[in-house]
Formats: C-alpha cells, sequence, structure tokens
C-alpha cells in the first residue's frame, strides 16, 4: 500500500494562474506546475506548498517508502463549491483502493479547514504546515478574519450598526440638520443595541413561529394572537397620544412624568391583550385535552401586574398637576388587590380547576 503526499490548493490558483488542471499526479508535473505558478505570481504561498510537498516525496522516498505526490485544486469560490470539488478529486484518487495513508501539505488554516473532508476518507498519518516568515501570520489573520465576517450573526452585529449611522448622517445633511446628526446616529444605534441585547428579534420570531403554528392547527390561540396584536397597538397609540398632549403644554413635564402619562392611558389596553394570549392558550389546552398547569396563572399575574402599574402611576401622577383625587389609601389597597389576584391565580394553578380527572 503507498503514502499519498497531498498539497492542496483550495482556490486553484495554478489553474487560474498557471492554467493547470488538477490533480497533479507524480513528482515532475508537481514541479513543472509550481515552476509555472511561480512565473506568473512569484509572491503566490501554493508555490511553496508544492516545493514542500516534493521535499517530503523525496525524503520517504529516500526512506524506502512507496509514495506518490499529488496535488489538487478546488476552485476560485472557496467554501462548498471548492470543497466539493477537492471531494470528487479525492474520491477518484482513493477509488482504486492504492493509498493506504495521507501525509498532507497546506500552507495555512484555510487550507486546513478542509481537513475533515480528507479524514472522512482516509487515515490521516501526518499534517505539514509550510511556513513562510513573510506571510504565515498575515494569511492566518486574513483567514480569521474572513470567517469572521463570512458568520451572519457577527457580520449583522458589526455592519448593521455602522451602515445606520451612516443613512442618519445622510439623511441629516440633505435635510441640511447637521446638529442633528449626532444625537440621530446615538439614537438608532442605541435602539438597535437595545433590541438585540433584550432579544427582541428572538421574541419576535417565536411569537411568529407560534402564530403560524396555531393557524395550521386550527388553534383559537391564532385569533386571540391577532387580537392581542392590535390591542397592543392601540395601546401604544393611546399611549404616545397622552406623551403627545403632555409634552404640547405650556410646561415640559419631565420624562419620568411622561412614562407614567403613557402608562395610565395604555396599560389597561396592554393587560386586555395579555388577557387575550393567556386564554387562548388555555383553551387550546383544553380543547386538546392535554394539562393547562400553570398557564391559569398567566392571566391573573397579567391583570396583577396591570393594577399594580396603574396605581403607581395614578399615585404619582396625583403628587401634581395632571390628576387629582387617587390617595395613599387607594395605593394601598390596590397593592393588595393585586397581590389577591395574584394568589388566586397560583391557587387555581395549583389546584388545576377545570381539568379532566
Amino acid at each position: 500500500m503507498r503514502t499519498l503526499v497531498l498539497c492542496l490548493d483550495r482556490d486553484d490558483d495554478i489553474g487560474r494562474k498557471a492554467g493547470i488542471a488538477s490533480p497533479v499526479i507524480g513528482r515532475s508535473a508537481n514541479i513543472e506546475a509550481a515552476t509555472k505558478l511561480a512565473v506568473a505570481d512569484p509572491e503566490d504561498s501554493d508555490i511553496n506548498t508544492i516545493f514542500g510537498g516534493v521535499q517530503e516525496y523525496d525524503r520517504l522516498s529516500a526512506a524506502g517508502t512507496d509514495v506518490e505526490i499529488v496535488c489538487i485544486a478546488g476552485d476560485r469560490d472557496v467554501g462548498v463549491v471548492s470543497d466539493n470539488k477537492i471531494a470528487l478529486q479525492i474520491d477518484d484518487l482513493l477509488d482504486g483502493g492504492e493509498f493506504w495513508n495521507v501525509i498532507f501539505i497546506s500552507d495555512g488554516a484555510e487550507d486546513e479547514s478542509v481537513l475533515p473532508i480528507i479524514e472522512s476518507r482516509i487515515k490521516i498519518n501526518s499534517v505539514k504546515r509550510i511556513r513562510v516568515k513573510q506571510s504565515e501570520s498575515i494569511e492566518s489573520t486574513y483567514y480569521l478574519i474572513k470567517e469572521v465576517l463570512s458568520d451572519p450573526k457577527i457580520r449583522g452585529t458589526i455592519f448593521i450598526p455602522i451602515g445606520l449611522a451612516f443613512i442618519v448622517y445622510a439623511v441629516s445633511v440633505v435635510a441640511e440638520q447637521p446638529g442633528l446628526a449626532v444625537a440621530g446616529i446615538l439614537g438608532v444605534v442605541g435602539t438597535y443595541l437595545l433590541y438585540n441585547g433584550f432579544g427582541v428579534g428572538s421574541s419576535i420570531d417565536r411569537y411568529r413561529e407560534t402564530a403560524t403554528d396555531s393557524l395550521y392547527r386550527g388553534r383559537i390561540s391564532f385569533i386571540t394572537y391577532i387580537a392581542a396584536i392590535i390591542l397592543g397597538l392601540i395601546a401604544t397609540v393611546q399611549g404616545a397620544n397622552a406623551c403627545w398632549d403632555g409634552m404640547t403644554g405650556e410646561i415640559f413635564p419631565g420624562y419620568v412624568l411622561l412614562s407614567m402619562i403613557f402608562v395610565q392611558a395604555s396599560v389597561w389596553w396592554y393587560v386586555s391583550a395579555g388577557l387575550f394570549l393567556g386564554s387562548g392558550k388555555i383553551v387550546d389546552l383544553r380543547l386538546e385535552e392535554r394539562a393547562i398547569g400553570k398557564a391559569w396563572a398567566f392571566p391573573f399575574f397579567v391583570a396583577s401586574a396591570g393594577l399594580l402599574l396603574w396605581a403607581a402611576s395614578a399615585y404619582i401622577l396625583t403628587t401634581t398637576e395632571y390628576q387629582q383625587g387617587y390617595s395613599i389609601q387607594d395605593l394601598i389597597l390596590s397593592i393588595v388587590g393585586a397581590i389577591m389576584i395574584a394568589l388566586s391565580g397560583i391557587y387555581v394553578a395549583t389546584k388545576r380547576y377545570g381539568e379532566r380527572k
């Protein structure tokens, strides 16, 4: 059985630059290929890979090992296309069962990423990296940056905020308001970072998947999801209108009071949306004869949280000129009521009320 010295050119430099088709088999053919590539591009690191393979071939031959040297090239479209070409060429080489093991020759991390493809087909005895002091670190760094930027998540995290900042700046310049550029850029980038930091995108994706699944399965929760979205939009509009009315007054109330005004105007709409979500889930579980369990507690907790937020905002606004008539006693009663509602939800969930025995 023979040992295969395998030189790899993943991006097909010998084909594109020297016009040589792979696989290149044999010592003399590889030396000729490396020479043509050196003439075409003296700075190409694959030249050293091939000569390194020839050196390894000579060393093994001198030691009495039955060895062959082959250079395989992929494609300039590095990735799936090039790796498929490499895999096909390796399969053709190994079809005859002539080779027992491989000595892999590479010039850096990019070529070595193909190792799993080779290992799945034949045993690799050794990996030899041809180190060119002037270029090894540069190529490894380039490959690392290339791999990082090819990741969609990392690419989006880096490029999207920068792109948004450029767009905001361009719009501000066109609108002849360059003074707003810094504030706009900070606002847009900050919103994007909070959007990703709080996982809003993931929550929206999960919500969409759940709604789609409910639609296909004919669940009532699909309708309650739509109702919840509508109520959420109404809540946001109501809160925004109330804040706008507060901002257009003679005196700016401040951001804390504006947030309380928003809560006062919108909280029960949001609570209604939450109740629709919870009730839809409970009905679906009931119809499917599945355990409702803790789903019972959700509507109670939503109502309890809504009461607490409404009471707190009402009491804070009572201390100003925006609202009157809500005393500390009312606040205490609201807190006690919210606790009682939450405890009722826990009781119902624990007793599994309404479930079939």
